[in-house]
């Protein structure tokens, strides 16, 4: 399931909560009770996720003959 932001329209609050992509009513809000919250475009983190990798050579590619020449210098 994913995790949605809202912001509630009555009072203002914002609030995360983990939402079945089928449930197209939004949640009610913690803090008024209201059900008027809108789903917010959230920002998400993005990590490199693996090992660090060399810049590409001088022709573009990571593993050609031209990148070879430079690691020998």
């Amino acid at each position: 399931m994913p995790i949605y932001e809202y912001r509630c329209r009555d009072c203002g609050h914002r609030f995360e909560r983990l939402v079945p992509r089928a449930q197209g009513e939004a949640p009610a809000c913690p803090r008024c009770a209201g059900r008027r919250a809108e789903r917010l475009l959230s920002a998400f983190a993005v990590t490199g996720g693996g090992r660090e990798r060399p810049a590409p050579g001088p022709c573009g590619s990571d593993d050609c003959a031209c990148r070879r020449s430079d690691d020998r210098d």
